[in-house]
């Protein structure tokens, strides 16, 4: 399948800050430009250290919403698993009594046009306007469209979670507090919302590749400086049982002597039929005759997953990350697989909220469901959270939620 020109804009961009710190086999154009591209870090870099450094000192304040407030971000730019971890964080703060709600930007959510939107800057309009409204914790009440495929991912698994999304989160949260009565806040992608107070700041890294090629964006995947995890509070190395993480874990104490590191990683569970909700056990992958499609950041992380249960895949359809799938597209995929005789077509369930309803659908399409778990120390995903969420360090459970800060 032809990917449009913007996403083989997309593509040849990632794969530019992706590309190592010495790139070999590339034209001279390409240097000129990737030297162009260290540039605008080392400028990014500025702005970043001195953005944080006015909050550091007080000449920036960020702002207290009077409850508890839980963020959950990275230093890197996508693949660190991080939706699956805000889930079972606020699953398991529901479960323990907390009134919840997902503060989200909505990435690739569907917007006015850039014109109205400067206006609605100007006008100040887009201050007055309430945040979009996922889920209000007994109901969805946007589409994935309307809300981007993240916070609908989680509305969805979440019935009774709040989920708003805006790219002020201070005002989502006060909406959150003032009327839908939540106590409780999870910052979704909140490690850069410095503008926010966050009582506690849960860092994910990925042990299989930590920090790129380490330089800022644009050069590279970094959003700050490495050395800014000295903030985190935990952090949580993903993916960590794919090798030894205790070289990666040394170079995180250099920065952070005090911050818990917990290793986990993303287990499969089950299938899910898009459409019908039908569940088959992994069991069923076992020698089944797949395409794959997925739009995420890290696509063969999921294709090596699917392939460790026995999958035999005949045919990889890879787009950019957070592509909106049309009618058409879905067609053609499932034509393609009923043409190479496949058993299925496999995706991920970031992907499956994104694919459009069909009438007919002559090869099932099923989603992988992931779920977190733990691999450093004795205690489960679960308890490890309760701990973190529940217990100050002398043992005693915190106060009541309205006297957090």
């Amino acid at each position: 399948m032809k990917p449009s020109f913007l996403e083989n804009t997309e593509r040849y961009l990632v794969w530019l800050i992706t590309s190592p710190r010495q790139p070999r086999s590339v034209n001279r154009p390409t240097k000129v430009f990737l030297g162009f591209l260290r540039h605008l870090a080392g400028l990014y870099r500025g702005v970043i250290q001195t953005r944080l450094w006015l909050y550091t000192h007080g000449i920036f304040r960020p702002h207290a919403l009077g409850c508890q407030v839980i963020s959950v971000g990275n230093v890197t730019v996508g693949g660190t698993g991080k939706t699956p971890v805000v889930e079972v964080f606020a699953r398991e703060l529901a479960k323990q009594g907390r009134k919840v709600a997902i503060l989200s930007r909505g990435y690739k959510k569907k917007e006015a046009n850039a014109l109205t939107r400067i206006l609605e800057r100007i006008t100040l309009a887009e201050q007055i306007r309430p945040p979009r409204v996922v889920s209000d914790g007994t109901q969805l009440l946007l589409d994935s469209d309307m809300s981007g495929d993240e916070p609908y991912m989680l509305a969805s698994n979440l019935p009774s979670v709040a989920v708003l999304v805006d790219r002020d989160r201070i005002k989502s949260g006060r909406y959150a507090i003032n009327k839908l009565g939540c106590d409780t806040l999870i910052l979704d992608d909140g490690f850069q919302y410095l503008s926010l107070k966050h009582r506690m700041e849960i860092v994910l890294i990925d042990s299989t590749n930590p920090f790129g090629n380490e330089y800022m964006l644009p050069r590279g995947v970094l959003r700050e400086p490495i050395s800014n995890i000295k903030r985190a509070t935990f952090i949580f190395l993903t993916k960590a049982d794919s090798g030894n993480t205790a070289a990666l874990k040394k170079r995180i104490r250099h920065y952070n002597k005090t911050a818990e590191i917990i290793e986990c990683k993303h287990s499969a569970r089950h299938l899910q039929h898009i459409f019908t909700a039908e569940r088959k056990p992994l069991e069923f992958l076992k020698r089944l005759k797949a395409v794959t499609v997925a739009g995420i950041a890290v696509p063969q992380g999921f294709e090596h997953t699917i392939e460790k249960f026995g999958v035999d895949i005949r045919e990889r359809h890879r787009f950019a990350d957070h592509h909106r799938y049309t009618q058409q597209e879905v067609i053609d995929i499932i034509n393609e697989a009923k043409r190479i005789k496949a058993d299925a077509i496999i995706t991920t369930e970031k992907d499956a909220v994104r694919f459009p309803r069909l009438d007919r659908c002559d090869v099932p399409i099923y989603f992988l469901r992931v779920d977190i778990e733990i691999l450093s120390g004795r205690e489960d995903f679960h308890a490890c959270i309760s701990r973190i969420c529940f217990t100050h360090e002398n043992g005693r459970q915190p106060a009541p939620a309205a006297q957090d800060i």
